[in-house]
């Protein structure tokens, strides 16, 4: 990622309205002596200071004409507004989004413009997120600080991740019309106009609000859902931010729809799906996430020890202890694969109950080294997948790299516990 990371949403959105300007990309320009920060303020105008309104009853013989006129919004109130999510945005993560977007670039060749605007909205989108699952979580730390809702209080920090939210649909904007309205037919032209790109994001939403959900049903439900029913829900929830990463990259990139001859259905056919092999990984990525939740130092130092039994949620590994077949035979006693869910209902936060549950899932129902299966053969699957991209495509190292490092943390380890 070329330049600093922003501290605020304000920041992504300055930054990538002037990415857009210096790539010539169809931006709303803002006026000059308008608050720099917020999603609407390049559409207000600059309104003459009125008279104070402080004990002037006549001040309201003019309000008509004073709310028809609206006001710039002032730098103050944006920087009050979102400093949940600059308190957060500060700590940056893992970036593996980030770094996600610029491998698949090697192979649609965005400007550095728009693809600015794409980390941009993918990074804001998944902060905003954290800011709203740390609430319906109630977690207590979030990248090694305090959570921001113990910070600035649970309505201000909802407020502020649901204000960004919005403020993401501003920023595609600047992005300007998708690259195939440039070179397909009128009709098609007309089908692939911003709208569409509007279209996409709401339905990512959608699915993303739709896993977040039912996760939250099976936890304070205690219904502890299936593998399959937990796969749909990471590929609602976590593979939703992927998806409208490569989504907004693939409606710009005039490489991928403009390149190679023959007519455009023709060359649709010879273009890969580069959605199964996103799916693919966000998938891994989650498993993996569940995995380290119960097993990494690094991870206990960042969000606590096997927060995940804290927060009752149904990850992977506590699903299939949960609804191991083999439990009872090797507890030696009828419904022992209940001690896990009953553990978590409990929600635990001393240590003791927390490391006899994550020997219970190792030695007992064998759970850990079951993920560690179920991982490999999904790092299989995204191997395949990424060797026939590479043959259209061409060889993406970078994407490769990142796959790799998927595996740091489990891939080396013994499945004899």
């Amino acid at each position: 990622m070329s330049g600093a990371a922003p501290h605020s949403a304000a920041d992504a959105y300055a930054q990538a309205r002037s990415s857009a300007a210096a790539a010539n990309l169809s931006a709303p320009s803002a006026p000059a002596d308008a608050a720099a920060p917020g999603p609407s303020s390049s559409r207000t105008r600059q309104r003459t200071a009125s008279a104070s309104a402080s004990g002037d009853a006549a001040w309201y013989d003019t309000m008509r004409d004073h709310l028809a006129t609206p006001s710039a919004w002032p730098d103050e109130n944006e920087r009050v507004l979102l400093e949940p999510y600059t308190y957060l945005a500060a700590h940056p993560g893992k970036e593996i989004r980030s770094r996600l977007i610029d491998a698949f670039n090697a192979w649609l060749g965005l400007d550095e413009g728009k693809l600015d605007v794409v980390r941009k909205v993918v990074g804001m989108l998944h902060t905003s997120s954290l800011l709203m699952d740390d609430v319906e979580d109630n977690s207590e730390l979030r990248r090694g600080i305090p959570v921001a809702h113990k910070i600035y209080g649970v309505p201000q920090t909802i407020n502020t991740a649901n204000y960004v939210y919005f403020q993401v649909f501003d920023l595609i904007f600047t992005m300007g019309a998708p690259s195939l309205s440039h070179t397909a037919s009128p009709a098609a032209a007309a089908a692939a106009a911003q709208p569409s790109v509007e279209k996409l994001l709401v339905e990512e939403l959608i699915a993303l609000h739709r896993g977040q959900g039912m996760d939250l049903f099976w936890r304070d439900a205690l219904v502890c859902p299936t593998e399959a029913e937990y796969v749909d829900m990471v590929n609602n929830k976590t593979g939703g931010l992927l998806r409208i990463a490569l989504k907004l990259m693939l409606a710009h990139s005039s490489r991928y729809h403009g390149g190679g001859g023959g007519s455009s259905e023709q060359q649709a056919q010879q273009r890969p799906d580069l959605l199964p092999l996103v799916n693919l990984i966000g998938l891994l990525f989650q498993i993996r996430d569940d995995y380290m939740n119960l097993q990494s130092a690094a991870y206990a130092s960042n969000k606590g020890f096997a927060e995940d039994l804290t927060e009752g949620k149904f990850s992977f590994p506590i699903i299939h202890s949960i609804r191991s077949t083999s439990a009872n035979v090797s507890a030696g006693a009828p419904g022992g694969n209940r001690q896990l869910l009953s553990i978590l209902r409990q929600r635990p936060t001393d240590e003791a109950t927390k490391r006899y549950a994550v020997a219970y899932m190792r030695s007992v129902t064998r759970s850990f080294a079951y993920t560690r299966n179920v991982m490999r053969r999904l790092a299989r699957l995204v191997e395949r997948e990424l060797a026939e991209v590479e043959e259209v495509l061409g060889e993406n190292r970078a994407l490769r790299v990142i796959v790799k490092r998927l595996e740091e943390g489990w891939g080396d380890e013994d499945d004899e516990d």
